[in-house]
């Protein structure tokens, strides 16, 4: 009944129609032509389908989950024909040749690639949205809290105009956990510098942070998220919105919540 309930409401609040046409470029790398390691060039790769005959559009970065040891770069429906770009991000993986920091170097160097190119495919480089789900969503967290990833490429991580990180962990990921030669899944978190928790700071932008229901989410996973929201308004920042999406699980929570970010975006002027 609270999936109903949920997913009606958003598709009445996301109907919408756009009449344009898209046309989508796969496999663009987003890394230096000049690059030499293979696994780089395996992976360092993204997707972008935008609306043709239309200038300065709106884009969204997504960024696949999979704890960061798996995953593919793909559109997510709930986005596509919405009058915006999406762009679907591939990034290394751990167990396959990248160990933590990779993950967030490619993914701050793929989010650079869109501010430098967006505006040759008809896109505003000033009306870029980041978002992600679970390892995606940590990535996403990292970007906008830790301006140092993006600032290596002179980009300032408030230049986003919004993120959306959903289901992310918001402690240090577990993955890395595993590098450390500490259990994956043991229930005592760890706050290190890969920690967005640790990185918390007042924003010059927004944020809205999305997990699935508490009952049925992985463990302490929305609480996390609710403690990063009372750190990010105890440093100085208006209220930061947290949705449940009540009813769904961690992986299905993907699907409304991609819903509702599709009309944030379509709403926001």
């Amino acid at each position: 009944m609270k999936k109903s309930l949920v997913l009606a409401v958003l598709a009445l609040l996301s109907f919408s129609l756009f009449a344009q046409d898209y046309r989508t470029i796969t496999e663009i790398p987003y890394i230096s032509s000049g690059e030499k390691d293979p696994y780089r060039k395996e992976r360092c790769k993204l997707d972008i389908c935008y609306p043709t005959g239309v200038k300065d559009f709106k884009t969204v970065v997504w960024y696949h989950g999979g704890g960061l040891t798996g995953g593919e770069k793909r559109f997510r429906e709930e986005l596509m024909n919405q009058g915006f770009a999406v762009v679907a991000v591939n990034y290394r993986l751990y167990g396959k040749g990248a160990r933590n920091p990779d993950y967030t170097v490619d993914a701050a160097e793929s989010l650079a690639w869109v501010f430098r190119h967006i505006s040759e495919y008809g896109g505003n480089p000033g009306r870029i949205y980041v978002a992600g789900h679970s390892a995606g969503a940590y990535l996403t967290l990292m970007l906008a809290l830790d301006k140092s990833w993006l600032g290596a490429h002179g980009i300032d991580a408030d230049s986003v105009r919004w993120y959306f990180p959903i289901g992310g962990q918001t402690t240090t990921h577990c993955t890395i956990r595993e590098e450390m030669g500490l259990p994956m899944f043991e229930e005592i978190p760890i706050i290190d510098r890969y920690a967005p928790l640790n990185n918390a700071r007042k924003l010059g932008t927004r944020m809205t942070l999305i997990t699935a229901d508490p009952k049925m989410e992985l463990l302490a996973r929305y609480e996390e998220n609710l403690y990063l929201k009372a750190i990010l308004e105890g440093v100085g920042n208006d209220e930061i919105p947290l949705y449940r999406m009540e009813g769904y699980d961690h992986v299905e929570a993907a699907h409304p919540a991609c819903m509702l970010i599709s009309r944030l975006v379509n709403a926001d002027e």
